[in-house]
């Protein structure tokens, strides 16, 4: 449905005769339902720079796309780790200018401050929203179908004897070997960074293991239709897409959220410009607007994230903005950890198990 009133947004602008031809354009790309469309048209009307505007639903998928240059892209989102280290490393973006971006300094130090180590002087990118990897699952089913395992936390998919009694109902991955192998390694007791063949063994029968009780490996986005659905009842994935799906859910799903008791992967998605932006101007303009705290604060309310832009809080919808699991408490950040970006030869391996497991192998 937002993607549908996104479009609708959109549409007069393309739609005028000789409007096009005389507007600057924004070539946006980010996450599947992951701004408020309203924000768009506030950008169009403000500077007469048209947008367009294409989604991804996997890191895997925006990479693949920006590995391939010249995408085209004015303005992209990747997560820190491993998507924006692997950038900023090969030279792929943009350095921002801060005399073009004076909202750069609405943003929280110390949350960039966790950022910078891998972007020395932020110098790449800004936060736009953030959030961890953990658990949505309906507590309703859960209580009927394994009652003594409630509360149990990731142990609830990850462990086969729950994942069998579950599997009723309905269980999912999102396929995304960047952000759920971590956490399947730090719930083993592993580095989250490793990669070990012993550990990486490990992490792939721990999936293996629940393969046959998924129904689903989904892209975020699906995942996000499936739990509002009631088709799956508990799922690995984005915490903002928990409370997405629940903000949507129909009539008698109810969706509840757990961080993960060993330590919960933080992702801290980012505002970049590829080095060949077709429009940079107009993209230093688009991070601008978006980091305005009346700007950030209705995107927060809308999709359901955690922003960087502390002056944006009090303007969040306080149903929102009090949700611990939207911002989560200091003892759940203290305990989260940001995964490194692994070596090649690692990622090769991590990428061949990624495969195995789908394909239940």
């Amino acid at each position: 449905m937002r993607r549908l009133l996104l479009l609708a947004l959109l549409l007069p602008s393309l739609l005028v005769p000789g409007h096009a031809e005389a507007q600057p354009v924004l070539n946006v790309y980010n996450w599947t339902d992951y701004i408020d469309p309203r924000a768009i048209e506030r950008f169009q009307q403000e500077t007469g720079i048209r947008v367009r505007y294409d989604v991804y639903d996997s890191l895997e998928t925006l990479e693949g796309k920006l590995s391939a240059g010249r995408s085209g892209y004015d303005v992209v989102v990747p997560s820190s780790e491993p998507t924006f280290a692997r950038l900023v490393r090969a030279g792929a973006l943009r350095p921002l200018d801060p005399s073009r971006i004076p909202n750069l300094a609405n943003l929280d130090p110390a949350l960039m401050a966790r950022v910078a180590a891998i972007d020395p002087g932020n110098r790449h990118g800004a936060i736009y929203l953030w959030g961890t990897v953990g658990l949505g699952f309906r507590a309703d089913r859960v209580a009927a179908l394994a009652p003594d395992a409630a509360g149990a936390g990731l142990d609830l998919l990850l462990k086969p004897e729950n994942a069998r009694r579950l599997s009723r109902c309905g269980l999912a991955v999102m396929d995304s070997p960047t952000d759920v192998l971590p956490t399947v390694l730090r719930w083993l007791g592993r580095d989250p960074d490793s990669g070990a063949p012993e550990d990486l063994r490990a992490a792939e029968q721990a999936l293996l293991a629940i393969r046959p009780q998924l129904r689903a490996i989904p892209g975020s986005g699906a995942l996000v239709d499936m739990l509002a659905t009631g088709e799956i009842c508990a799922a690995l994935t984005y915490s903002g897409d928990v409370i997405q799906a629940g903000a949507r859910a129909r009539s008698g799903v109810v969706l509840s959220y757990a961080t993960p008791a060993t330590g919960a992967h933080l992702s801290f998605d980012m505002l970049a410009i590829p080095a060949d932006a077709p429009n940079p101007e107009a993209a230093q303009a688009f991070i601008d607007f978006l980091l305005r705290p009346a700007v950030m604060a209705v995107v927060t309310s809308t999709v359901r994230y955690p922003n960087a832009v502390p002056a944006s809080r009090a303007l969040v919808d306080p149903a929102v903005r009090d949700d611990p699991n939207v911002y989560p408490p200091p003892d759940v950040l203290a305990r989260a950890f940001i995964p490194g970006t692994p070596p090649a030869a690692v990622e090769r391996a991590r990428n061949r198990l990624w495969s195995r497991f789908k394909a239940g192998r």
